[in-house]
């Protein structure tokens, strides 16, 4: 089948292409960059991409040729104050270019809506929902509740929670009641109702086979780990200060935090129905898919993550408008160095940030990370999806990856934390000379004086940054 796909950098379609290409089906997948082309799926000759932002639409073509769709785009983690009305637009206008095409079915994967008050982003879902139903072509849709996997914004905020505290005070909406299923199940479901006529028209509840508290989800998550934990819940802790306590603890953002615990107030039950006969699926249990998603960790094989798509950051535009640096206006501090051995400078710029640090005065970079995060940035914890791989549009720490080709020897990053200008980081290495270039846009007096004063730390963090990166 010939299958359109949306959301191809996001979480969940860009390891639904994966699957879609085993199956043998063509893809024709719409990004909005096309400077975000997952490697992964960039080469592959089943694949094409079409520049397509659903948002602004103008002269935007899908092929006729289709046989089905998935819509997979979501504003979950938008730092947008409108982002129900963004979404209800953003469906119109899928289902304006979608129904003059020879699409058969169109499947969409929502949240479970089954409690009577239900939050904002749950209620937006629902009405994408009823926005992209049509006549043109049967609409099947998958409603999960907290998906489990390596990467998923719910297991890493688990996961920062469970690993950073041992004794904890939380909220009451940790007594909410859900039913988490795994990664690999929402997969098969999206990949197994393609196609399969009893599902047009129709919406299916998809759900693991328990019913957890978030608490019990946290204590199984640690035991799962090996460790010990010890959780006390509050009723004293209002949604504000609730989503204070999560972004203050975890690498989520405070927009994101927000609509969390608006989510994680309301009971996320599945309704039962025959879904799993008719896909041939048993979902596995909450400390399965766990296990299944540190195995995937351990192995440095996590395909994508929440933290990569560009609205959990700071980034608004397009990549390729920021691929450039600025030549004028701008504060810079320029470094160069010989390269002795290539192969290893090249891989240790590709291993920077994350786990690994930033191989010079890591304490200072940290402390950056901490101010950031106390005011209202991204901080320093969301840390970098792979330890050694990176591609356009990764989140690696508080800055965004705008560019990332080894054969062409150059890295470069932009900042996403909380600055009076903007800032870029590049990495080049020409000839046998490495360039550490780092740029600074002011934007009024106080980015300037910004500037002059982290100018001192220059002298030492970034002169003892690239002498690493080059010496063995």
């Amino acid at each position: 089948m010939r299958i359109l796909i949306t959301g191809t950098t996001g979480y969940i379609a860009k390891r639904l292409a994966l699957q879609l290409l085993e199956d043998k089906h063509e893809l024709v997948c719409c990004v909005r960059d096309l400077n975000r082309i997952p490697d992964e799926i960039e080469d592959h000759p089943l694949c094409s991409f079409i520049k397509v932002d659903f948002l602004k639409p103008k002269d935007a073509e899908i092929p006729k040729d289709i046989d089905a769709a998935y819509y997979l785009i979501h504003s979950m983690s938008t730092s947008s104050n409108d982002f129900e009305d963004l979404e209800q637009q953003c469906a119109q206008n899928f289902k304006d270019l979608v129904e003059p095409t020879n699409c058969k079915q169109v499947l969409f994967l929502s949240g479970i809506v089954n409690d009577a008050s239900l939050s904002k982003h749950l209620k937006s879902r629902l009405q994408v929902e009823t926005t992209l139903k049509s006549k043109a072509y049967a609409l099947t849709t998958f409603r999960a509740g907290i998906i489990v996997g390596s990467g998923s914004a719910s297991f890493e905020i688990i996961r920062d929670i469970v690993e950073k505290l041992p004794f904890m005070i939380t909220p009451r909406w940790l007594n909410t009641k859900t039913q988490p299923l795994a990664i690999r199940d929402v997969l098969n479901f999206l990949a197994g109702g393609l196609g399969k006529t009893e599902l047009y028209n129709k919406s299916y509840d998809i759900f693991g086979p328990e019913v957890l508290t978030y608490k019990e989800m946290l204590l199984q998550f640690a035991e799962v780990r090996g460790l010990i934990r010890y959780i006390v819940t509050l009723p004293v802790l209002t949604p504000k200060l609730s989503s204070y306590w999560l972004y203050f603890v975890t690498s989520t953002s405070f927009k994101l935090a927000a609509a969390l615990v608006d989510s994680m107030k309301v009971e996320v039950i599945g309704k039962p129905s025959n879904i799993n006969t008719i896909i041939g699926i048993e979902p596995m249990d909450y400390k399965t898919a766990v296990d299944l998603a540190f195995q995937k960790i351990e192995q440095n094989a996590v395909i994508s993550s929440w933290k990569d798509a560009v609205s959990s950051g700071r980034f608004k535009d397009q990549l390729s408008k920021h691929i450039e640096l600025p030549k004028f206006g701008c504060f810079k501090d320029v470094k160069q160095r010989k390269v002795t051995d290539e192969a290893f400078t090249l891989n240790k710029i590709w291993a920077i940030g994350g786990r690994n640090g930033w191989y010079s005065f890591n304490g200072l970079w940290k402390l950056r990370g901490y101010m950031d995060k106390l005011f209202g940035g991204v901080g320093l914890r969301r840390g970098r999806t792979s330890d050694t791989y990176l591609e356009a549009g990764d989140a690696l720490d508080f800055w965004r990856v705008l560019y990332a080709n080894k054969e062409e020897k150059r890295l470069l990053l932009f900042a996403e934390m909380r600055l009076p200008g903007e800032a870029w980081l590049e990495f080049k290495i020409v000839k046998d000379q490495l360039h550490q270039r780092a740029v600074f846009r002011p934007k009024g007096i106080w980015g300037r004086l910004y500037w002059y004063a982290v100018l001192p730390f220059h002298a030492f963090v970034f002169n003892g940054m690239i002498n690493a990166l080059v010496k063995k």
